[in-house]
This record gives structure tokens, sequence and C-alpha cells, in this order.
């Protein structure tokens, strides 16, 4: 199993964001005046101060300039992140995906000359991924075959003299708005039924014929920022276009930014914020005689809290771990279960039930909108019922214990 002691760099990077989070990211992102903003904006200053810490290259290999984060250094620290800002941490926890996905294993050589130096170099460079939408998500095909020919082509390409022409528009694209590089699939063969009837092109932010829209439709329903893509006969070049492997890339990021052990993490990361914030309150507040901990109800609730956070954050850790040495179920060290879906469906179901009993707490002030337990209980809300909600999840956990083997998709999460 895996080592419960944490190295001396994982130690290092969870107390160094941990520090940052409480003097620089949550005097900013709790202050009553942001609180009471129907949508908050993005602390950019607290975002490049994360960057220029390594945390937007946190999984890029260290020859290519990054940290070279396993998946357990990055939930790690994604969930101290979390714990001051989602929007930070859901920026970065796409970037930092993105970067490793893309220049550790699915661009050319050339490619990487051509963008990493750029991106390693500002920290303000961003990366983003439009994936190619469906009329039908594979995640609700419960034990049966899904019908590729229900694909909408949102982008479409087709190939003039040796470069692509791309049209179309894909929504809710997370950090399209800060992004200065986007990964853009298309639909290149409208007969294919295999992969390679979709591509997946590298758009730069500043290359004709394409445009960001941010999202202002319910812009407080979400996290980090998101914002539409629209391109218009935009031409990118044949150098531009990822190999076939590159169509796996909706797997590894997630198909709306979520559905990684990154986003459990946040999600978790949002339930101790509030746990923590209930905790002080209990040992301050005093209500008759006595610091209302010492009531055996409010102690109940937060030996309760405890327990499921500590379960929840166990689950993450065995995960990950997981991640990092797929040979574990191979030689069964590990169950034949899917270990992401069941942490997602704990961990988003948890959360908000602390955040909820947390707010609980604190009583009438619980509600008011200048106060982080109102905060902490959207944000739980939005991680609860994003994507497809614990409903898909639950739904490929069944498949696994009825040993039902999906056939496979054309362009669907494997």
């Amino acid at each position: 199993m895996y080592d419960l002691h944490l190295n001396a760099e994982q130690i290092e990077f969870r107390d160094t964001v941990r520090d940052f989070v409480e003097k620089e990211v949550k005097p900013i992102a709790l202050h009553p005046d942001r609180l009471q903003e129907t949508g908050p904006s993005m602390l950019s200053e607290q975002l490049r101060q994360a960057s220029r810490m390594g945390l937007r290259t946190l999984a890029l290999s260290e020859e290519l300039g990054g940290a070279g984060a396993d998946n357990l250094t990055s939930c790690i620290v994604m969930g101290e992140l979390a714990a001051g800002d989602v929007g930070i941490a859901a920026a970065l926890a796409q970037t930092s995906t993105l970067a490793h996905l893309l220049f550790d294993s699915m661009t050319t050589s050339e490619q990487r000359d051509r963008f990493l130096p750029p991106f390693v170099a500002d920290d303000s460079y961003h990366l983003a991924f439009a994936a190619h939408a469906r009329d039908v998500d594979t995640e609700w095909c419960y034990h049966r075959s899904c019908v590729s020919e229900a694909e909408v082509k949102t982008i479409t390409a087709r190939q003039v003299n040796g470069d692509w022409v791309v049209n179309g528009v894909t929504e809710f694209v997370a950090n399209a708005p800060i992004a200065k590089l986007i990964a853009v699939q298309a639909q290149t063969d409208p007969q294919a039924v295999s992969k390679t009837g979709v591509r997946t092109f590298l758009v730069p932010r500043n290359i004709p014929g394409l445009t960001v829209r941010e999202l202002d439709e319910f812009p407080v329903w979400h996290h980090g920022t998101r914002g539409t893509i629209v391109l218009e006969n935009c031409r990118v070049p044949a150098n531009n276009v990822l190999g076939e492997e590159a169509q796996d890339i909706r797997t590894g990021v997630g198909s709306m930014g979520d559905g990684t052990l990154q986003w459990d993490a946040i999600n978790l990361g949002v339930g101790r914020a509030a746990y923590e914030a209930a905790l002080h309150y209990a040992k301050l507040r005093v209500q008759g005689g006595r610091r209302i901990i010492e009531h055996e109800g409010v102690g109940m609730m937060l030996a309760e809290m405890a327990v499921k956070l500590e379960a929840g954050r166990n689950m993450i850790w065995q995960a990950a771990w997981a991640a990092d040495h797929p040979d574990a179920h191979a030689d069964r060290s590990l169950p034949d279960l899917p270990l992401q879906s069941l942490t997602r469906v704990f961990i988003a179901e948890i959360a908000h039930e602390v955040a909820v009993k947390a707010s609980e707490i604190f009583g009438a002030m619980g509600i008011l909108r200048d106060m982080p337990l109102h905060k902490y209980v959207h944000d739980a809300l939005i991680l609860l019922d994003s994507g497809n909600g614990n409903t898909a999840a639950k739904l490929r956990i069944a498949e696994v214990l009825d040993d039902y083997q999906r056939p496979a998709t054309p362009t669907g999460p494997q």
C-alpha cells in the first residue's frame, strides 16, 4: 500500500501553499465586500503570485521546466489552495494538468520548441481545452453501448492547402478567458466512426478567427473562469495538429474541466475550510456560560465532520497513489474497483454535508452573505452538481460491480 509518510518535498509544498493561502489569499477572498458580490471575480494578483511559486507548472516534468509533481502532490497542493479560494485552485489545476498532458506526452519536439518556452516564461500564460461536444454522454449509457452517430459536430475542420480551417463554437470552456493557448477538438471527417474522425488542434489566443466570450449566463454556478470559444474560418497550421494519441486528452483533463482527482481534492479543501471556520467559532462563542464546543450537540457535529473529512482525505490519497502506480491493480494490491469514481461520489457528498453542518454551528449568521459559510456552502453545492453530478459516477461503479464491459466509443472518455 501507499506510504502514509509524505516526503520532504510534499511537506514543503503543503506548508508553503498553506502559508501563502493564510497570508495572501484568505484576507482578500473572504473580505465581506467580496463575499457579497453576486459573481466574485478572479483574484488575478493572487493567481499570478501562485504561478510565480511554480503552481501553474506543478505537474509538468522537471526536464521541461516544471516541478514534476505526481498525482498525490498535486492533490495536496490544490486542496490547500481551495481552502483559500476555489477559483485560483480551479484555474491552476486546469493549466497544470493540461501542461503535463500536452507537453510531456502529446506534442512533438517541434511543437514543444515553439509553445513550451513562452508558456514556462510567462506567469500569466494559461491553457484551456475545448472538448468535442457530444449529444449523448457515454456516462449515461448504463449497461448499453452509445450511438456514435448521435455526436454533435460542434467544431469542424477541413483541410485547405495543407493547413486546416476550423469553424464552430464550444461553450463553458474552463480557463478560456485567461488562456493563451487552447487545445481544440474538431471533427475532421463526418463519415468516420473511429477516433481518426476527431483531431486536436493547438490554437494560440491571438490567431485570426478565434474569439473568446466570457461567460455571462449563470456566472455564479461555476468555479474558476469560463467562456465560449468561437472559431470563424480560423486557419490553423498543419504543424499545430496533435497526434492520434491526443484524442484521449478528454480522459485526462475532464470534459468540462472537472472529473479528475485534483477536483476532488479541491472539493475536500472547501469542506475543510468550512469545518475549520466552524471549529474556530465554536471555541470562541460562549452560550449558557460555556463555549458552544462544550455543548454535546455542537461537539457531536464537529466530530462527525472531522471523521468524514479524514475518510475523504484517505480516499483521495489512495486513489492518487493508485493513479501513480497503475501496477497496483494488476498485482491485486488494490481492489478491482474504479477508485476515482468512488472518490468522486464520496467527496462530493461529504464536502457539501460538512459545509452545511458548519453553517448550522454559526446559527443565523451562517446564512449571511458577508460571512464565509455562505460561500463554502455555495462552493460545495457547485462541486456536488458539476458535470453529470454523482449519478453518472454511481452508474460507472454499478457496471464494474456487475463486471460489465462497456463497448469502446470513438470519442468518449475511456
